[in-house]
């Protein structure tokens, strides 16, 4: 999209990212509803240098817990993975509440209440469907009540949450999981929300790396976004002020092609022929590599850095690769990166082919919800977002 006119760009949708890392989630986003990122917020200044690169005209918000949400401009698609660190199976699963980094969560609700976008789309580990979420507390709820092991008379766990489908933690007493306070959450803001699980191996990936991902839509009548064209749409004369980790000056920063940025899924199940070059090279990883290298279209680099300090370790382009993106994107020597840094910035990010797979599976869903009936005479969304998006169920992600 980024060889697009100016003309052009004014019909697609707008997209805001949170936590935008180096783009992941957006590149799927664009793919999935034809639109294009306007702004973003990401607080780490290396990893902002790699999005400011790819999205030159983004201007960047920084810390998400500073932005006055009444001087950005208004988005059509909110997306954006709050930080999952205390959610993680591999972390401490503190879990969602104040004072911990996945705590953000309560600012990203504050950006959707704000701007009332058509569209969220979120992504987050595994641990979303297993941490504990704590709220604040009712009256009468002493905070040793909240303590897992003694949340219920019969000692209930997180293996055990919500069992009963009535009763979805109303009460602090009982614990709730993240994914239900978030889903909770989008339906207090009159948002109908779906989730889907989904390994990285499910679009061919030669890893597991399972995320959890949210798709969720506004429920108000003749909703902008799908009911009318945005091209006579204006943005807020208010701008968003770019803050301290911006990179720098947009004017000069060179773009990739965008129909590249995301290469077509080609399916995982087609017949594999491994020449006994990679077979001597991979050994028993060797199908999974020529399956992965065949889907994204270029082959696998050196898998790891040999060093006399250190030894062994992962080279950042073999990550680049194993996340499906193109050479360079974040490894490029123009971002200025440390081999830390790449590889902190590669292992917080997701597969964009594994999110365009999984918004385009929840967004087939709410088209099929929505599929007019011969019987309707009222104007139906369906038509409308097929027409915006070009997404129809049996043909999104094929």
């Amino acid at each position: 999209m980024a060889d697009q006119t100016l003309t052009d760009r004014v019909a697609l949708l707008r997209v805001g990212s949170l936590f935008s890392g180096y783009g992941g989630l957006d590149l799927a986003v664009e793919e999935v509803f034809n639109a294009r990122t306007i702004w973003f917020s990401e607080i780490n200044e290396p990893v902002a240098r790699i999005f400011s690169h790819h999205w030159p005209e983004a201007p960047n918000l920084g810390d998400i817990t500073a932005i006055d949400w009444r001087t950005v401009p208004p988005v059509d698609i909110l997306c954006g993975g709050f930080l999952c660190q205390d959610v993680s199976t591999v972390g401490k699963m503190a879990g969602l509440k104040p004072g911990t980094r996945s705590g953000l969560w309560a600012h990203m609700a504050a950006a959707i209440d704000a701007l009332q976008p058509d569209w969220v789309v979120i992504e987050n580990v595994r641990g979303l469907l297993s941490a504990p979420a704590i709220r604040a507390n009712f009256e009468g709820v002493h905070d040793e009540q909240r303590n897992i092991a003694n949340a219920a008379p019969d000692g209930a766990t997180p293996r055990d949450m919500e069992r009963d489908p009535w009763h979805l933690g109303e009460t602090t007493a009982r614990p709730l999981r993240v994914a239900g306070a978030v889903l909770g959450d989008l339906a207090d803001l009159r948002y109908d929300a779906q989730w889907i699980g989904l390994p990285a191996s499910a679009v061919g990936a030669p890893h597991p790396r399972y995320r959890v991902f949210i798709l969720a839509h506004r429920t108000v009548s003749h909703s902008t976004g799908i009911r009318r064209s945005s091209r006579g749409r204006e943005l807020a004369t208010g701008e968003s002020t770019p803050r301290h980790d911006c990179a720098q000056p947009p004017d000069h920063r060179p773009c990739l092609a965008r129909p590249e940025w995301v290469p077509r899924f080609r399916g995982v199940r087609e017949p594999v022929e491994v020449d006994r070059g990679i077979l001597r090279r991979w050994g028993r990883y060797a199908v999974p590599v020529t399956y992965w290298t065949q889907i994204i279209g270029r082959p696998a680099p050196a898998p790891a850095i040999l060093t006399d300090a250190t030894g062994p370790r992962p080279a950042p382009a073999f990550v680049e690769w194993l996340m499906g993106l193109p050479s360079g994107w974040v490894t490029d020597a123009r971002h200025e990166l440390t081999t830390n840094s790449q590889i902190t910035a590669l292992g917080n990010g997701v597969v964009p082919r594994q999110a365009v797979s999984a918004i385009s599976s929840l967004l087939n869903t709410w088209l099929e919800e929505h599929r007019p009936r011969s019987s309707d005479r009222a104007v139906n969304p369906y038509q409308a977002v097929v027409d915006r998006t070009g997404v129809e169920t049996g043909v999104a992600g094929s």
